[in-house]
């Protein structure tokens, strides 16, 4: 009797510590170790959650329910607006902005409209591990969507940027549902540059607001320097492992979803989930604003905080009632221009500023070579070294995809076999499939000799294909 009495006693001694921890576990605690972010590299953010809050209205003449300095924009500057109507639900409304204030081109993509059937076709066009892409998975149902939209403007963007000298800046936007739809077109873009005239990956950028979960880990960390996700306090959407079609299946019953997941994921090891290659995280580096505090009542003053995580990517659900309010980016509008008028604040002294710009920048670029260590050190599936990096993300042309229909590299064709690569993993020349010379750098900048280089040197192929140790081999 006693016996079953420690046990129970055990049990819910269990319980109740891990619902206390799940209960008071904050949106904060995620960010609790990054670094704060700069005026300079924030200063964007909120500018562009103004454009991508445009596309939801449908008069920018006579805009209604404008947010507080209204949008931000010209609507004579506006090259294209496209609806629901003209995409005929191969991708969200979004509308191209040519904003030469600050010499950028703008394709912004509105979210999730619950009331399109078109929108849910899109998320349910996925299963776990469906799409293959450059070496790690992507979400189906948006990297079509991302391929049809660069389809259709690909050249409008390129007559754009060339007509403007080949300086401005190519930003692409998105907001949920279209945060997805924008991280993916920015990956298919730096690597087909040449739809877009040979435009630098340098001058290339994709704002991810309220990011949806649809790169690999490896492909997250890849592509931080080009993508930039920004999460507003307890967002649900870029902590829920969870599939997106499943999530949007359970949209009425949201709160028992979220806690039905965070009971399964405390039964999942850390290192089992960064070993999973088929798991989706919200791509690239990450700029948390944060807002609330434990145990304290009302928002306090916003602070951004950035880093390029490997582990502890926003994996923890947290069980907060604002956790679908701070999904809404008419909030994520506000927040972020009280953060920067902060920011602005904090940093407007007399003196010259702690951290120089230049400095600055390459702070951005170590944390981004050290990200993609950490990865290769933690064998995340498909990781790259920065040897590679620097090999892939050079501003020379990089060849088209192999797997192109009659629109050229329009069509891009998503293959839904689990077992083919697609996209951009076929970007590598036939020669190097043949001869299996795939490099696979190590941690150090040094180039050395891999085993499939020592093969071909040691060893060559006879008449019936068969591996044979060359004569004049050196050993």
């Amino acid at each position: 009797m006693s016996l079953f009495c420690g046990v129970e006693c055990f049990l819910v001694v269990g319980c109740v510590r891990w619902v206390w921890k799940r209960c008071t576990y904050t949106g904060s605690y995620d960010s609790g170790t990054w670094s704060n972010a700069t005026v300079e590299e924030f200063e964007p953010i909120p500018r562009i959650c103004r454009v991508i809050l445009a596309v939801y209205r449908p008069d920018l003449n006579n805009p209604k329910d404008a947010p507080p300095g209204g949008f931000g924009l010209n609507p004579d500057w506006v090259i294209k607006r496209v609806t629901y109507e003209q995409t005929e639900g191969n991708a969200p409304p979004y509308i191209i902005y040519l904003d030469h204030d600050h010499g950028e081109i703008v394709l912004a993509i509105r979210g999730m409209n619950l009331v399109k059937e078109s929108d849910y076709k899109l998320l349910l066009d996925n299963k776990l591990g469906m799409q293959k892409f450059d070496g790690g998975f992507v979400h189906h149902g948006l990297l079509k969507s991302a391929i049809w939209l660069l389809n259709q403007e690909s050249e409008t963007l390129r007559r754009v940027w060339e007509e403007n000298g080949k300086s401005y800046k190519m930003i692409f936007a998105g907001h949920s549902l279209g945060s997805g739809v924008a991280a993916l077109l920015t990956v298919l873009l730096v690597n087909h540059r040449d739809r877009l005239g040979g435009i630098p990956r340098s001058l290339v950028r994709c704002y991810s607001v309220a990011p949806a979960r649809c790169l690999s880990l490896n492909l997250a960390v890849k592509y931080a320097d080009v993508i930039y996700s920004v999460v507003l306090q307890d967002d649900f959407l870029p902590r829920t492992p969870t599939p997106l079609e499943d999530i949007f299946k359970s949209v009425l019953c949201l709160p028992c979803l979220l806690f039905l997941v965070c009971l399964r994921d405390t039964f999942i090891s850390e290192g089992k989930k960064l070993r999973d290659p088929r798991r989706l995280y919200a791509p690239g580096r990450m700029y948390h604003i944060v807002e609330r505090r434990f145990c304290r009542c009302g928002r306090y003053p916003p602070e951004v905080r950035t880093a390029i995580p490997v582990e502890g990517r926003f994996e923890h659900i947290v069980l907060s009632c604002n956790a679908t309010s701070d999904h809404a980016i008419i909030w994520i509008v506000r927040e972020s221009d009280k953060a920067l008028e902060r920011l602005k604040e904090t940093e407007t002294v007399t003196t010259a500023p702690k951290i120089p710009k230049i400095e600055r920048l390459h702070t951005l670029e170590k944390e981004h070579k050290d990200a993609l260590e950490r990865a290769v050190s933690l064998n995340i599936p498909h990781a790259v070294s920065t040897a590679e990096e620097v090999e892939s993300s050079g501003d020379k042309s990089v060849e088209p995809c192999q797997d192109v229909g009659d629109e050229g590299i329009g069509t891009l064709q998503a293959r839904t076999d689990g077992d083919e690569d697609t996209g951009t993993s076929e970007t590598r020349t036939k020669g190097n499939e043949d001869t299996g010379t795939s490099k696979t750098r190590t941690m150090t900048s040094d180039a050395r000799t891999t085993w499939n280089e020592l093969a071909k040197k040691l060893f060559e192929k006879d008449e019936s294909g068969h591996l044979q140790l060359k004569r004049d081999a050196p050993l």
